[in-house]
């Protein structure tokens, strides 16, 4: 990986939700801790700010969003002095000479451009930057989710870019993949000889990933009544979750090696007939219930939900992959809105011993199992029997706990910090390539097919649960239960 480069880290969006909440405090503690390195961050809107106006702003949202440990007024104030407001409108060519003029007036090494915009605009504001020449060999361009909301529409999309921008310039972000778990998987995986012989069909039963959230649709009822959770999670989240399990060791850690290997897993992955469709997925859509202990309304009486809406807040899945590590492993996918608990995690069930010779300890399924977490703590847990104290041999499941945070004195960058600092130093690993992206939409679009002619309703479930009671019976035909540990 090079150093981090002096920069113009450009953020279209810069009056947005995204930019406010996350980019900006993300770059704030990249600059505290001294990782930042040397450059400018040019945030751009329509409204008509001054710079005070638009510090003062800022300055409100990451006291609200920054843990209050991390804020100091003097480390504030030399960020602040970092950033610039301009106003540009993204969708009018006229602005983009201002833009242009306001780069250049400080050169730097590398300029990345942030479109946290619609993704309807990135086609316009890549051809308005291609038209003033700030498309150069120095300069990336960042991609928002969702790209598209099929295989069409995302295709025409990264064609669009693609006229104006290199793929080695085009970084498509996925923030769950700067998460230090993500990362921590590929070390245990590729930099240690204990788990690779395990590591396969014969020593493996089941995996699952789960990204849960106790969260409804905040506000964006809009928004997510057009996308729901296969698009929304499964097609992008879910789906690089597992390629980093199931892939091979690449080569080396160079970005196309290992989007190399991500890639053969999603060509692997066994595509889904219509009667698949019908009995290994499970679409729910939460009721009314509770949520830390408060009552919420279901997703139908959310604003901006169609009346009689068939989109789905909830999806479970179970899939397979076709080749000689994973052959016949039951891979499960999960993820919902309005769940029991704030959760992301990586589940590997271990198969059982062939011929057990203690008593079975009550309601174990699988006595060997590593769980990695990501949110909303990071740690990995491996879980195995051990002989209870006292004089019968009886046994317990125990486990050894990996906390990131306890293990090193290290701050732990934010996955958004971390993924920002990539684009600077200009490393693709942890972003997605074309061909990735557009092989996810080959696999999930029979799903999203069978799915629109059916003219069932998702199955309800209730506020403050972990979905429908199909997403348990899903596995419970494989003998298998989820992994629910709180």
């Amino acid at each position: 990986m090079s150093t981090t480069q002096s920069f113009n880290m450009v953020l279209f969006g810069g009056t947005g939700d995204l930019v406010m909440r996350k980019l900006l405090p993300a770059l704030y503690q990249a600059h505290r801790s001294g990782s930042l390195g040397v450059g400018r961050i040019l945030c751009l809107g329509r409204r008509d700010f001054s710079q005070d106006d638009y510090l003062s702003q800022v300055t409100g949202k990451a006291k609200e969003f920054l843990p209050k440990s991390d804020w100091s007024d003097e480390v504030w104030a030399t960020f602040a002095a970092r950033i610039a407001y301009v106003k540009v409108d993204a969708e009018n060519a006229e602005d983009y000479p201002a833009l242009k003029t306001a780069v250049d007036e400080v050169p730097a090494e590398v300029t990345v451009y942030y479109l946290s915009t619609s993704p309807s605009l990135f086609t316009g504001i890549c051809q308005n930057l291609a038209a003033q020449q700030m498309n150069g060999d120095n300069v990336r361009v960042v991609l928002e989710k969702p790209l598209g909301h099929d295989l069409s529409s995302s295709n025409e999309i990264n064609q669009s870019v693609g006229r104006f921008f290199k793929e080695n310039q085009i970084y498509r972000i996925d923030h769950y993949l700067g998460k230090e778990s993500v990362q921590n998987l590929m070390a245990l995986r590729f930099g240690n000889a204990l788990f690779d012989p395990l590591w396969r069909r014969e020593w493996i039963s089941d995996v699952q990933i789960t990204i849960a959230e106790e969260v409804g649709i905040e506000k964006r009822g809009g928004f997510y009544d057009h996308t729901g959770a296969l698009k929304d999670m499964v097609q992008n989240h879910l789906l690089q979750m597992l390629c980093f399990v199931a892939m091979e060791p690449p080569f080396s850690l160079d970005s196309d090696a290992i989007r190399d290997e991500k890639l053969k897993v999603l060509r692997a992955l066994v595509p889904y007939s219509q009667e698949d469709v019908l009995t290994k997925t499970v679409r729910g859509q939460y009721k009314a219930g509770a949520s830390r202990g408060q009552p919420v309304v279901g997703y139908l009486q959310e604003d901006g939900v169609a009346t009689e809406s068939k989109t789905e807040t909830f999806v479970a899945l179970r899939c397979e992959i076709a080749n000689w590590r994973w052959a016949g492993v039951p891979f499960f996918l999960r993820t919902g809105k309005r769940m029991a608990d704030r959760l992301a995690e990586i589940v590997i069930n271990f198969r059982d011993v062939p011929h057990q010779i203690f008593p079975a300890p009550g309601g174990i399924s699988s006595p060997n199992k590593l769980v990695i977490r990501l949110q909303p703590e990071e740690h990995m847990k491996l879980y195995f029997l051990a002989k209870a104290p006292g004089d019968n041999m009886r046994l317990q499941q125990v486990h050894l706990d990996l906390d990131f945070a306890a293990s090193s004195s290290i701050r732990r960058a934010d996955a958004y910090e971390r993924l920002l600092l990539d684009t600077i130093r200009g490393n693709l690993s942890l972003f997605v390539r074309q061909d990735e992206l557009e092989q996810a939409w080959k696999w999930v679009e029979p799903i999203m097919s069978v799915w629109s002619q059916d003219g069932s309703a998702p199955k309800p479930y209730t506020a403050g649960t972990w979905g429908p009671a199909a997403s348990s019976a899903l596995l419970s035909r494989d003998g298998l239960s989820w992994h629910e540990e709180a």
